[in-house]
Order: C-alpha cells, then sequence, then structure tokens
C-alpha cells in the first residue's frame, strides 16, 4: 500500500519569497519513513528542483496541487492567494487538508473571507503558527531569523536617512548566507556613524524570545555595543505604554507574538514628544491588520520591493516603518533549513494526525475559529 502523500506547494504568489517548508534533507527523511513527498517545481525556491530529485521527491508541475487526489496533503508556507477578494477565484473553496501560514485566525483584515474557504469545501486548515507542544511553544518558527533580518534592515535604514537625506529606502535581495549580509549591514552602520558621529540606541521588545534574540544578535553582529541595546520583554512593558525610551531610542525593533491585546507601545500622540530620536520601527511581528497593533503608526504593509512607509507628518528626523511579513526570506537557505529540522518530528506523524497530539490541537484550534464565521461567508457563492 502506497504511503501518505505530502505535496510541497510553490510559492509563486508571494514576491520574492524564496523560503520552503521542506528542505531536500527534510524531504529524504519523510521519504525514508514511508511517505511519498511530491514537489511543485519552482524557479523561486532556494533549493533547486535537482536537489529534491536527487533524494527521491517526483517533481510536480507548479499550482498542480490543485488537481491531486483528495486525500493528499497540501504544504506550504504562505497563505494561498487566487486573484482579488472581489473576484470569484478567491471565492473558490479549499479542499484537502492544506498546512501553511494563513494569518486569519486574530481577526486581521478579510480573515472570514480567507477562512471560509476551508469549511465550504470540506478541507482543513492545519496553520503552522498553531502547531503547539503541549506547554503552548512553537513546534518550529522563523522568529530568529525574522528578528535577525528585520534588525538588518533597521540598521540600514537608520544609515541610509543619514546618508541620503528625502530618499525612500531601497529595495533588497535575499542573500546567499548570514556572513554577506552582516557585511552589508556592518558597512552601512559605519557610513551611518560617520554622519551622525555616533552609532544608535536600539530598543528590542520581545528580547527574550525567538525574535527578538534574532534582532539582539544582528545588533551586537553588525557591531552595536550591547549597552546601546535596550533589551525589553513582559516585564518591562507589564507597567503599561506608551513607553517614552521607544521615542528617545533610534531604532525601534518590535518581536512581541500577539496572541492577546497589550495596549499601545507607542503611537502618535508620544510621538510628539520633545527631542524625539526615533527614526526607524521595525515592526516584526507585521500585525498590521490586527485589531490589537501595538504599533498603530501605519495602515499598510510593506514589502522588499518597497521595504518602507514614511509615517506622515514627522520630520527631524524622518521616520519610517518596515512592516514586511516575510522576513525570514531575506536568509532563505538558514531560515528554511532551521524551520524545516524543527518541523520534521511533527511532519513525520502526518501519516496518523488526526491521533497526534500537536495535529489535533491545530485541527481543533481551526474548528473553533471557523465556528465563529458569520453564515454569509459560508454560502458557496456562483
Amino acid at each position: 500500500m502506497s504511503g501518505t502523500v505530502i505535496h510541497l506547494r510553490s510559492e509563486k504568489h508571494k514576491a520574492l519569497e524564496h523560503r520552503s517548508a521542506l528542505t531536500p534533507t527534510t524531504a529524504k527523511a519523510l521519504l525514508d519513513a514511508g511517505y511519498v513527498v511530491n514537489v511543485e517545481r519552482s524557479p523561486d525556491r532556494i533549493f533547486d528542483d535537482e536537489e529534491f530529485e536527487r533524494v527521491g521527491c517526483t517533481l510536480v508541475p507548479e499550482e498542480s496541487w490543485k488537481e491531486t487526489p483528495k486525500d493528499h496533503i497540501i504544504l506550504g508556507l504562505k497563505e494561498i492567494e487566487e486573484g482579488t477578494c472581489e473576484s470569484l477565484s478567491m471565492t473558490r473553496p479549499l479542499e484537502r487538508v492544506h498546512i501553511h501560514f494563513q494569518h486569519a485566525m486574530k481577526g486581521q483584515a478579510g480573515w472570514a473571507e480567507a477562512l471560509s474557504r476551508y469549511p465550504r469545501g470540506n478541507g482543513v486548515l492545519l496553520d503552522l503558527e498553531y502547531l503547539q507542544a503541549e506547554n503552548g511553544r512553537r513546534v518550529a518558527a522563523f522568529g530568529y531569523h525574522a528578528g535577525f533580518s528585520g534588525a538588518a534592515l533597521a540598521i540600514e535604514n537608520w544609515a541610509w536617512q543619514l546618508t541620503h537625506p528625502s530618499e525612500p529606502f531601497p529595495s533588497v535581495e535575499s542573500y546567499p548566507n548570514e556572513d554577506a549580509l552582516i557585511v552589508d549591514v556592518k558597512k552601512a552602520l559605519a557610513e551611518g556613524q560617520e554622519k551622525a558621529g555616533r552609532l544608535p540606541r536600539v530598543i528590542v521588545i520581545g528580547a527574550l524570545g525567538r525574535c527578538g534574540s534574532g534582532a539582539v544578535d544582528m545588533c551586537l553582529k553588525a557591531g552595536i555595543p550591547t549597552e546601546n541595546i535596550l533589551k525589553w520583554d513582559m516585564a518591562e512593558t507589564k507597567k503599561g505604554g506608551p513607553f517614552s525610551e521607544i521615542v528617545e531610542s533610534d531604532i525601534f525593533v518590535n518581536c512581541i507574538y500577539l496572541n492577546q491585546p497589550v495596549g499601545h507601545f507607542v503611537n502618535r500622540e508620544s510621538l510628539q514628544a520633545p527631542g524625539r530620536n526615533l527614526s526607524v520601527v521595525c515592526d516584526v511581528s507585521a500585525d498590521t491588520t490586527n485589531p490589537h497593533n501595538p504599533v498603530p503608526i501605519y495602515t499598510v504593509a510593506t514589502t522588499f520591493d518597497k521595504p518602507t512607509v514614511p509615517v506622515e507628518g514627522f520630520a527631524n528626523p524622518p521616520l519610517s516603518v518596515i512592516s514586511i511579513d516575510h522576513l525570514p526570506s531575506l536568509l532563505p537557505r538558514e531560515s528554511s533549513e532551521a524551520f524545516s529540522h524543527d518541523l520534521l518530528p511533527t511532519l513525520l506523524n502526518l501519516k496518523d494526525w488526526r491521533n497526534d497530539p500537536v495535529w489535533a490541537r491545530a485541527e481543533k484550534f481551526y474548528k473553533d475559529k471557523a465556528a465563529e464565521l458569520p453564515a454569509e461567508y459560508l454560502q458557496n457563492k456562483a
């Protein structure tokens, strides 16, 4: 009898998304455990198609997941996007079991439209964000590389504002490895230091988590001394914001995992304080449309093509926000290898996923959230 089939989607609908939920190494481990692994060809994935083929995976055309047998499990990273919310394709019901980050479980804008596609197609969403151990900790996350990459862009943006006043921060590309990224960040930091006559002060909130530790590590590796880095976590924020320490810093990197209201860390009112130094905010959490966003000074997600958005009404210094929702793609190979390595033990239990506690918890979370859908979203549209 053939084994459980895992179908790895391409990420063609997400610009500059080069990461992968599987690597050739983790795919081989699944094959060795008796799984069948089909991999969609992708010119954008950081791993070449041939790397998967060499370990025994079957290469299939891009977007062929739509035509696979209903018992195949569809694995990806980013949410499935098909056209705009107004188009028929966006309302297409989704069959099969899908595993990816959907970003629709916290009341984000468009959550009902996105989530309703699964119950309307009798499909199931097992959201990667909600694969959690019994203690509530996620079994795998891109947090470290998100914080690392976000801090890198924040430092470069701080320097760019000084060396290229009135010019928007330019587009960025993925790096082959961490060392190459650090070289560029160090160069930018030196140029900024020469203009400012000092190094920036950075505040990282969520510094004790995966994401925050990545941000702190980048600052240190770039050459910012530890005394210039405020490492805040729940103990420092429990008093409630907004926090003057953010406005007094040059760079603010928000690394919290937002799963409940926390109040504003900074807002337009607190930015009016005299002597503001803050010129760069990197909202690694990127909860742009979350009603509880603790950084309510911007309304749009940014991209690698346009990494920053200005906060209107603030000058001397200017203020810009980085809110890219796939920052680990700046280091796609290393972030994919780390994530897939951590995810592998859970993937190995997919053949009996309904009886595995991690997968069962994710399914329950999906069902509970789907039960909140307004009735009008559960009607298939012609």
